[in-house]
């Protein structure tokens, strides 16, 4: 007898393959040439577009959206691409519903803005099937050093390749693509997607990536400094916050970011064990990716459960939304109090709290098999010869750390929001920097 979602414990298998194939497939299913023909005559084109303020990779939208229009994707998507060589991926996994599509006139004026994300999605999809459309400046016979191949690192060493720098990125995984590769929901990124985008990123030539390399094992920020002209620092957050209650070491209890990278890694969603009785700790994006996954993998009960009340959640209302939507229970201003069971989780108890996340003292229970903390990422690797703002690396405007020679971006950074976007704007950014320093050009 095959397992269902009713089946106690932590099981694979408890749908059907053609269930787990639905599910997972395309969140948002790519416009079409007539679809994205109709929504790019919804753009006013408007002078000093509140838009392209809005995206912090400055991305002049009205432009790209009017190329569209004009039936010249490719010419969009170089218009996307000259400002974020990732659009790709942002087009999936970016909150166009806090970024460009909020600040769209359409949505001040109807709630309804132009669909920016989509036609983004369509422009860059017609380019990465093509020749790469960059080619690299004469070498300049310097060399960079990046550290990680996660969004802020790829963006940052495709710009110094296209400068005409050399650059070796070390990448601790046995594959590139950080975040993007690892840490989103499956149903954002499909097909592969994340290695496609790397492989066409990398045609622009001068970049080689080492695998299995970190810092602060067999690297040193020492080494790196000596051995090459610059170093770019976009190593991310590899630890998870620590669940300092009772029982946190029970089994069932897991960091969400490995459950969801193990998913996205799978051949076999059928072979991917889930509770049947599923709770999330956490109020993110990780969160709810997790939580998600987790009824779309067949969990008959999920719930979410974040300590402080709905608009103090950093997921956004369009995430929680569709949460909600796939079936997911989000219970707020309560946090965990002891994990209860005998050797694996059974039960999960939680102290209500008020508005600022402190505990009241009135507790309630929750059954539970399985666990998936999503807490919040700490720094691993800390260079003791970097100024620290908290528990990320200080850095100025142009992503310089307090290290000459060093550059730093991406979540490990004490700058901007934890975003693909953003990171890609950091590594741009302080790839400009860089090469204007190489080349005598800057401070």
């Amino acid at each position: 007898m095959r397992n269902s979602q009713m089946t106690p414990g932590i099981v694979g298998g408890r749908l059907t393959p053609e269930t787990y194939g639905e599910n997972f497939q395309d969140l948002h299913a790519p416009l079409d040439h007539h679809e994205a023909a109709v929504a790019a005559d919804r753009c006013y084109f408007c002078h000093d577009a509140p838009c392209i303020t809005a995206c912090p990779t400055e991305i002049d939208i009205p432009l790209f959206i009017r190329q569209i229009a004009t039936g010249t994707p490719e010419a969009a998507a170089r218009t996307i691409f000259d400002q974020n060589i990732l659009g790709g991926m942002c087009a999936r996994v970016c909150p166009t519903e806090q970024l460009c599509e909020q600040a769209c006139v359409r949505e001040a004026a109807e709630g309804k803005p132009v669909l920016i994300g989509q036609l983004q999605r369509y422009a860059t999809d017609t380019m990465l099937d093509q020749p790469h459309p960059y080619t690299r400046a004469p070498d300049t016979g310097k060399r960079v050093a990046v550290v990680g191949a996660g969004p802020a690192g790829l963006s940052c060493a495709h710009r110094l390749a296209m400068l005409g720098h050399g650059v070796t990125i070390y990448e601790a995984r046995q594959k590139p693509g950080g975040l993007n590769e690892f840490g989103i929901a499956s149903y954002k990124s499909t097909n592969d997607f994340a290695q496609a985008e790397v492989e066409w990123l990398l045609q622009i030539g001068g970049i080689t990536i080492e695998y299995g390399r970190t810092l602060g094992g067999e690297l040193t920020l020492g080494e790196l400094s000596s051995d090459f002209d610059a170093v770019f620092l976009g190593f991310g957050l590899g630890g998870v916050r620590a669940l300092q209650i009772d029982g946190g070491d029970k089994d069932g209890v897991r960091d969400a970011v490995d459950f969801i990278a193990d998913l996205r890694q799978a051949d076999d969603l059928s072979a991917l064990p889930v509770g049947r009785n599923v709770v999330v700790i956490g109020g993110g994006m990780t969160a709810v990716d997790a939580a998600v996954q987790s009824k779309l993998l067949g969990a008959e009960n999920v719930t979410m459960v974040y300590r402080r009340g709905k608009e103090a959640m950093s997921a956004s209302q369009y995430e929680q939304d569709l949460a909600a939507s796939k079936g997911v229970r989000i219970l707020y201003n309560a946090a965990p109090a002891a994990i209860i069971g005998n050797g694996a989780v059974r039960e999960i108890e939680f102290a209500y709290t008020d508005s600022s996340g402190k505990p009241m003292g009135e507790t309630f229970r929750l059954p539970a098999d399985q666990v998936l903390r999503a807490i919040g990422q700490v720094m691993n690797t800390r260079p003791d010869t970097l100024e620290m703002d908290g528990a990320r690396l200080t850095v100025s405007h142009t992503m310089r750390t307090s290290q000459p020679g060093v550059w730093a971006g991406g979540d490990c950074v004490a700058a901007g929001d934890d975003l693909t976007v953003t990171a890609v704007a950091q590594g741009r950014d302080a790839a400009m920097d860089m090469h204007n320093t190489l080349t005598g050009k800057g401070a």
